[in-house]
């Protein structure tokens, strides 16, 4: 807040302190292109879907990057997500924090200048083994479809950088926690860690369902978790696959938004908080006992311009309020205005400033 006001400048300032929300995950370049269906039909990929690289993929990131109009963006869910965060934020600069690791090559560097240009507090596992991780954003009208290849991103180690004093003392200065599921089929060590943090001192730990193939196949760690999720996000998509390997027999996304935050949980002091978005419809959250709709922005089909980094900057809006300790109708309003911004620009990019009230 642009204030003279001492009394209100102070309440802004003792919310949103430096390293105020921590996140951790995959930061990973993208590398976004148009593409037809010949080329999604070639590589088995599905319009709209995020899966991890494969051997049969990697002509695709040689193709891609031959594209005529190719685009370079810092990307990586959960870092996509704390930068939207600091970027509703303004000020004071560094009010997110962000791990994860990446190689010490050209693309590495590109991440630490975007991070920085952004304010937010990056603090890298640098190692030289695998060259820093990326992600091929497969545009197809308003689909897109993401292969990602995690390379460096793969090769974060608890013990090396998440244990190191210097940085355990940034996780203890936050209040609120956020990692993308897409974590847990890298660290899930390190996310029980922090997770475990925040439930004993009674902070907010949020996660994200991420994509189906998480539910699918790395279920295991992400109910070994779930214990400790004080607000879990997902789309309506993910949402579904989590209902079905869960046997919870519904596929009334309110329903599963209600019997997901029943499930068994770890600090009682926390009702826990689902929140799915659906697109362009109404968002589903748990208020209390209640499940609610909350209707999203209107926009013009014509103005979505490519609706890669949605689903991320809603949370990273969601956070941006969740921070400042507003009410849940509040964050979901952030979260809306920030994807609405989101979906008119190519990438996970946004203005200089946002022009939310």
């Amino acid at each position: 807040l642009e204030t003279d006001d001492p009394i209100s400048q102070q309440i802004v300032c003792i919310l949103c302190s430096e390293n105020t929300l921590f996140g951790m995950g995959n930061p990973l370049l993208d590398i976004s292109a148009v593409v037809d269906k010949d080329f999604l039909d070639k590589f088995g990929l599905k319009p709209n879907d995020q899966i991890l690289a494969e051997d049969k993929h990697k002509a695709l990131f040689e193709e891609i990057v031959k594209r005529s109009k190719v685009e370079y963006h810092a990307g990586g869910s959960t870092q996509n997500s704390v930068k939207i965060a600091q970027w509703m934020i303004q000020k004071p600069h560094k009010v997110a924090t962000f791990f994860g690791c990446i190689g010490t090559d050209r693309f590495g560097e590109i991440l630490k200048k975007k991070a920085e240009e952004a304010h937010v507090d990056a603090h890298y596992y640098e190692q030289n083994e695998e060259p820093t991780g990326t992600c091929a954003a497969c545009i197809t009208g308003d689909n897109r479809s993401l292969v990602a290849n995690l390379a460096a991103a793969n090769c974060y180690k608890k013990e090396k950088h998440l244990d190191l004093d210097s940085n355990w003392e940034l996780v203890e200065k936050a209040k609120v926690y956020y990692i993308a599921g897409f974590f847990l089929t890298v660290s899930p060590e390190s996310i029980l860690k922090v997770a475990k943090h925040a439930s004993d001192n009674n902070k907010i730990f949020c996660m994200n369902l991420s994509a189906p193939f998480i539910s699918q196949f790395f279920k295991e760690p992400l109910m070994k978790v779930m214990p400790y999720v004080d607000i879990l996000f997902g789309n309506e998509t993910e949402a579904a696959t989590f209902a079905k390997e869960l046997g919870f027999e519904t596929d009334d996304i309110a329903e599963i938004a209600k019997k997901t935050q029943n499930l068994p949980k770890d600090n009682a002091k926390r009702q826990r908080v689902v929140v799915f978005t659906q697109g362009k419809d109404d968002t589903v959250a748990t208020v209390g006992e209640r499940v609610t709709m909350f209707p999203v922005l209107d926009i013009d089909q014509n103005d979505i311009v490519d609706t890669n980094g949605a689903g991320d900057a809603f949370v990273g809006g969601f956070l941006s309020a969740l921070v400042q300790e507003h009410a849940l109708e509040e964050c979901i309003r952030a979260g809306h205005y920030s994807a609405n911004v989101i979906i008119r620009r190519v990438g996970c990019t946004f203005p200089e400033k946002p022009d939310f009230h």
